[in-house]
């Protein structure tokens, strides 16, 4: 089974889930022995891990256009190619190549993050993997996401195979329903052209079929995962520093996250107790707001906010941390709960995340409910029985969510679709 697979990114350099889940799940889809996945990601940085897949950068394939006039073109190629047939393949193949800007090797040039063009770096990708679909042998094609849909259409238009469109996140948990029309028109477009839709939770699933008008039938959850922690990780030591309780909040700090949330609970918490430090890490356009809300609460003080962070440092913070909180909104799946417990973390999430779907070990409450957010966060720090038993239990838990196990299920779709 040859797999063809357009992404956004992978470790190590990251923005945020999309990149582990990917590196996850095609790590563990490589296990199966006939297996052969090439991946395909805007701009490689030469240290990503290729040991198991076919990285292509689509900033290191050259573009072919076709703009000699149709004149010269037919009279060189006599009568091997009429007028209709010229027109045919300038309008339909190469339409949008002539308004595109490449370096001298004949590459697109991609910024290798979200940049302020963000539709015209989609559309750029989406021409280059029309390039790419016609040099690489594949069965399936498989597009991550709703910035590679319209790559993924295209390789379909170009080879005829079936395409599977995986439904990490929709527009609606990144808006909290104020849909971008643009963006929504793209996901939708991708899933009407999907031979079949993969989504990473019931919660996710639903959305698919309510909100996008997809066919029950055509959409199938297959939860994320974990990849399991290296000796390496496990053995860092503890930087923690301060003998106060730590209560973590790592993620993009936007609202789809729910950060005020967590501000507001840790609040309450230091109403009542005074040993304990909170901390908010990762990057975001809600983070100046958070910590005036910090400033508005008086609990500054007790407050760390360390900007992005990624690899080792992720890890670092979670050794030193008591309790890991998720107090997300809308929340696709939530991989770093998972990734927390790994490191013997207890966890809150909330009931609108998709993780919550599979995980018993972690403590759940609505996003909204800040009281209950903080007698949950109170009590993990107070009563060494109830964070032994979440630690116990919890490491436990993670250690059987395989990504082996989730490309068996992606596996399966491709069987049926091909």
């Amino acid at each position: 089974m040859k797999a063809l697979m357009f992404g956004w990114e992978f470790p190590p350099h990251i923005l945020g889930g999309l990149g582990t889940a990917s590196y996850g799940l095609t790590k563990g889809m490589a296990l199966q022995p006939d297996m052969d996945i090439t991946f395909v990601i805007p701009k490689p940085w030469g240290d990503e891990d290729k040991s198991f897949l076919h990285l292509i950068g689509a900033s290191q394939t050259p573009v072919v256009w076709c703009d000699m006039p149709e004149d010269v073109l037919t009279n060189r190629l006599g009568n091997r190619m009429s007028i209709e047939d010229y027109h045919s393949l300038r309008d339909h193949i190469y339409a949008d190549f002539r308004h595109i800007r490449t370096n001298d090797l004949g590459c697109i040039e991609f910024s290798g993050k979200y940049p302020d063009n963000l539709m015209e770096e989609i559309n750029n990708y989406s021409i280059v993997a029309g390039v790419i679909a016609r040099t690489v042998s594949c069965d399936v094609i498989h597009s991550h996401d709703w910035l590679t849909y319209p790559a993924g259409i295209h390789a379909k238009t170009i080879t005829s195979k079936p395409l599977v469109v995986h439904v990490h996140a929709t527009d609606f948990d990144r808006s909290r329903g104020n849909v971008n029309p643009q963006v929504f028109a793209i996901e939708k477009d991708g899933m009407d052209h999907a031979d079949h839709i993969i989504t990473v939770s019931h919660l996710t699933r639903r959305t698919v079929i309510e909100k996008y008008g997809q066919a029950p039938e055509k959409v199938t959850t297959v939860h994320n995962a974990v990849t399991p922690i290296s000796p390496a990780i496990l053995a860092m030591p503890d930087k923690k520093g301060v003998k106060d309780k730590v209560i973590t909040f790592l993620g993009r700090i936007t609202m789809q996250k729910g950060p005020e949330f967590f501000v507001e609970a840790a609040a309450k918490v230091l109403e009542r107790t005074h040993n304990v430090r909170f901390i908010m890490a990762g990057s975001g356009d809600m983070m100046d707001q958070m910590i005036r809300l910090a400033a508005k609460r008086k609990i500054s003080d007790r407050f760390h906010f360390t900007g992005f962070m990624k690899g080792n440092e992720v890890y670092e913070v979670f050794k030193a941390s008591d309790v890991y909180v998720m107090p997300s909104v809308s929340e696709p799946f939530g991989i770093s709960p998972l990734e927390a417990m790994q490191c013997g973390v207890p966890s809150i999430i909330s009931h609108q995340s998709g993780c919550a779907e599979i995980l018993n070990s972690a403590i759940k409450v609505d996003y909204w409910d800040v009281d209950a957010m903080a007698d949950a966060m109170y009590a993990l720090i107070t009563y060494p029985e109830l964070h032994t038993f979440l630690h116990d239990e919890g490491l436990k838990e993670v250690n059987n969510l395989t990504w082996e196990a989730a490309g068996m299920k992606v596996r399966n779709i491709y069987n049926k679709i091909v």
